[in-house]
């Protein structure tokens, strides 16, 4: 499949790149400025926040975007039980 294919499928459901760019970085930078955490809190919540950017600019339908959510949420509790 062609990479403009792709993307042009993606747009539907993860709406405009600079979208949700814009809106991410802004999310993130709200993150950073919390308490100081751990590494892995840190990844998941900058993933997190690119998918919550993704549901806003996208396909909110989509069920990927909440099972990704989920998912990261899971893997940082997850490291948290096994340290």
């Amino acid at each position: 499949m062609k990479i403009e294919t792709i993307l042009s499928k993606r747009h539907l459901t993860h709406g405009s790149f600079q979208e949700v760019a814009k809106t991410a970085q802004a999310l993130k930078s709200i993150i950073h400025h919390a308490l100081p955490m751990a590494p892995h809190h840190l990844e998941a919540l900058d993933l997190i926040a690119t998918k919550i950017a993704r549901i806003c600019h996208g396909d909110p339908y989509e069920t990927d975007h909440w099972i990704d959510i989920q998912g990261y949420a899971m893997l940082a509790s997850l490291k948290d039980e096994n340290d």
